[in-house]
């Protein structure tokens, strides 16, 4: 009966509000009522974000968008007759349309995200057996045994779990492969990892067919191994040592409970934070999936797998016959499956792992495109919305997060929109500049307002549209290409671990600078128009400005795809820990400062080591967190400088066995609380304005920044030639002067050159600091 009762509710306040948004009002009174809305969530903003206050907020932003588009529909969209107008205003319509869908969908998801209390702790004889599961492809085996020694120090009974390494770089189809110089490889892979895991205490799988990628793989660990729980971790994806304490007591306290998804937390910048240099100071772009919408999809027994950092039941995965695999998305698609048999899903918001992000734009658009065919498969085969066995909400939980890949048609559409006004006097929205101004605009400020009041710690304003719009330009293929053959795409292993040995601009950047001088040849069309055609002068300033604004957009853009110089993939975390240095006979105390997976900055005291030279090998003995039969791990010297006092010495890990990499492991991959700390220290509330205002300085300077790219420079030092402005330039990449601690020598393109994964414990106030 309540259920009835609550239905006919929403129902009942579902027409008054359209009945009150099909009233007919002047410009003037629209135009007032909105902006008073955006005061009233400009003053709720500053209150408690949920409960009644909340739903009011959305309420009232809800109707003026609902007002929006009634009038956008009623009274904008150009006569039939007129062919030339119609048909693109109608894909302007749609794309408006899809939008507001979008909207839609996220606010019922985000409406009263869950904060779930934290898993209690069980006791050890209660605890469920797990299986850990690594599939690799291709990856470096120096990275495999980072990620392996993390999996294998974590902190819960070694009776209850193994560690599984799943390759299928070294499969049998692949070691009897037609290339004798293929084969071979494939072979001395297969061995190489066979002896790693050895090494480190984990048991190798392979198998004979590379059959369905990762879902395959994943299916043969199951055929192999026998625990009630399994935990997928990426080849990249190090755990921190409390992530099955953190989230096994879950499975415990629901027997219908499939799965328990954790964050994924990056430790390097992808391209655009790298390049535009935001890393230290703006939310990441997946934090407001991980922070906000995947807690509101929990809510509504919603959040799904995401392909790593996630504990899955056996029992559950083998009644729907494993891992799916008819998308390239196996994570998303096998939670659909499940969740539409009746079984649960769980999120706990608590980074405990680390991955590597795509350190180019080109492998960062190549991951970006198998995300999007994923989900377009999953539309187009699985078709959540009629999928039975699924309640309402998760339906539409899953529809937000398939959907949203079809942001491309949308955002090309709003890209090129203007361009048909100002180079060929096409009138594809009918309204005047009054119009426009109280309705679009009005529409435009009450959206910006409520994604800050949802999200504003999450994500700052435009940067989603930045993101959207550097993604656009090859998405689009993408997606034509499966809605074409939705069976076609295959599965790729994203590149990581990648280095750009000087400034450049990428080999996908040339688009955008074609599309950067199109627009601004329309600014100058648009002054044009202005100063000939006075009559129209409202239309064409209206116009010209959504023109400028794409503009900005894109001149940031050419700041994302000018590639700084990067040498270094590891980020450097600031620890506190007591240690000694070995050198010779000698025996120095020693702090360790810094530490990243690839090398550490000690601090000793002054004149303590008077004959140590740079590239000479001392040994470090700390005190590591996990029980380990050895704690004495070798270093090359690799820069020795005054400091405060004393001595720093920049070490890199002269890593040559097993034990050197658990001691690796456990002091730099261990306590979840340095990445909540890391978290929490980028996810300001600037506000609006100064949310609108750092944007815009941001996206001059990247537009200057990206113009001189096309304009090849000398380093000041006289070295070769780049394209770049010197300021990328300012490597420390060199071993220079002794004041200064280069970064680690490693190969460049190499996954070890950072291995990512959750930082080693350290005392309150630590933080992550920059890459030197």
């Amino acid at each position: 009966m309540a259920k009835i009762l609550n239905v006919v509710g929403w129902a009942f306040f579902a027409l008054v509000i359209i009945f009150m948004v099909t009233q007919p009002i002047d410009i003037n009174t629209h135009f007032i009522t909105a902006m008073l809305v955006a005061a009233v969530i400009a003053i709720l903003k500053n209150f408690k974000r949920e409960g009644a206050l909340r739903l009011i907020v959305l309420a009232l932003a809800t109707s003026i968008v609902l007002r929006y588009v009634y009038w956008r529909t009623t009274s904008t969209i150009p006569p039939i007759g007129q062919l030339e107008d119609f048909i693109p205003g109608v894909i302007l319509y749609v794309a408006e349309m899809y939008s507001v869908y979008m909207l839609f969908l996220s606010l019922f998801a985000v409406s009263d995200p869950l904060e779930r209390p934290k898993a209690r702790v069980l006791a050890d004889d209660d605890q469920p057996t797990v299986d850990v599961f690594v599939p690799t492809y291709n990856e470096e085996p120096a990275l495999l045994a980072t990620t392996l020694a993390a999996a294998k120090q974590m902190d819960y009974p070694s009776e209850k779990f193994v560690v599984y390494l799943l390759d299928d770089g070294g499969t049998d189809q692949k070691c009897e492969d037609e290339d004798p110089e293929k084969a071979a490889e494939a072979q001395a892979r297969r061995r190489e990892l066979q002896q790693l895991a050895r090494d480190m205490g984990c048991r190798y799988l392979t198998r004979a067919k590379n059959l369905h990628a990762k879902a395959g793989n994943l299916n043969n660990g199951l055929a192999h191994s026998h625990g009630e729980l399994v935990l997928v971790l990426d080849a990249d994806h190090a755990p921190t040592r409390d992530l099955l304490k953190q989230t096994v007591g879950l499975f415990r306290d629901d027997k219908r409970l499939f799965l328990v998804q954790t964050p994924h937390f990056f430790i390097n910048p992808d391209p655009l934070e790298r390049n535009l240099e935001t890393w230290y100071r703006m939310p990441s772009e997946n934090e407001m999936f991980y922070g906000m919408i995947q807690k509101g999809f929990d809510k509504w027994d919603g959040s799904f797998f995401c392909g790593s950092a996630a504990v899955l039941r056996r029992s559950a995965l083998e009644l729907a016959g494993g891992f799916s695999g008819v998308s390239i998305t196996e994570d998303a698609e096998t939670a659909l499956e499940l969740h539409s048999r009746g079984w649960h899903s769980a999120y706990v918001d608590r980074p405990m792992i680390a991955g590597l992000q795509p350190e180019t734009f080109a492998s960062f658009i190549g991951q970006r495109s198998r995300w999007a065919q994923g989900m377009l498969q999953i539309i187009l085969l699985k078709r959540p919305f009629l999928k039975r066995g699924l309640k309402i909400p998760q339906r539409l939980c899953y529809m937000a997060a398939s959907m949203f890949w079809l942001f491309p048609f949308p955002r090309l559409t709003f890209l090129f929109a203007p361009l048909a006004y100002l180079f060929f006097s096409l009138q594809i929205f009918n309204a005047s500049g009054a119009e426009f101004a109280a309705y679009t605009m009005t529409y435009m400020l009450i959206n910006v307002l409520m994604q800050n009041y949802l999200y504003s710690s999450f994500r700052w304003p435009f940067v989603s549209e930045l993101y959207e719009t550097i993604q656009s330009v090859y998405l689009i293929k993408a997606l034509g290409g499966v809605l074409m053959n939705p069976r076609k795409p295959t599965f790729k292993v994203t590149a990581k671990g990648e280095s750009t040995t000087q400034s450049r601009i990428s080999e996908l950047g040339w688009p955008f600078y074609i599309i950067f001088f199109i627009l601004f040849f329309a600014l100058l069309v648009t002054i044009w128009r202005v100063w000939t055609q006075p009559y129209i002068a409202d239309i064409a300033i209206v116009v010209g400005g959504w023109n400028v604004f794409n503009l900005i957009i894109m001149g940031a853009a050419l700041g994302v795809v000018s590639e700084r110089k990067n040498l270094r993939q590891s980020q450097r975390v600031t620890i506190n820990r007591k240690a000694e240095i070995l050198f010779g006979d000698e025996v120095v105390p020693a702090k360790i400062d810094d530490v990243s997976v690839t090398g550490t900055r000690l601090l000793v005291p002054a004149n303590a080591l008077r004959n140590l030279k740079r590239g000479q090998e001392v040994s470090m003995r700390f005190e590591p967190r996990a029980e380990l039969k050895s704690n004495a791990l070798p270093l090359q010297v690799m820069s020795i400088m005054r400091d405060q006092g004393g001595q720093a010495l920049g070490c890199k890990f002269a890593t040559k066995e097993a034990a050197h990499f658990r001691l690796v492991a456990d002091l730099v991959f261990a306590d979840s609380d340095e990445w909540v700390a890391f978290q929490q220290g980028r996810r300001k509330d600037i506000g609006v304005l100064r949310g609108i205002g750092e944007f815009f300085i941001m996206a001059f300077y990247q537009t200057v920044r990206g113009l001189s790219y096309l304009f090849p420079r000398k380093d000041e030092g006289g070295g070769p030639a780049e394209q770049g402005i010197s300021a990328d330039n300012a490597s420390t990449a060199g071993h220079g002067p002794v004041e200064r601690l280069p970064p680690p020598d490693h190969p460049t393109g190499s996954y070890d050159d950072f291995d990512d994964g959750p930082v080693s414990p350290t005392p309150q106030g630590s933080r992550t600091v920059p890459a030197e």
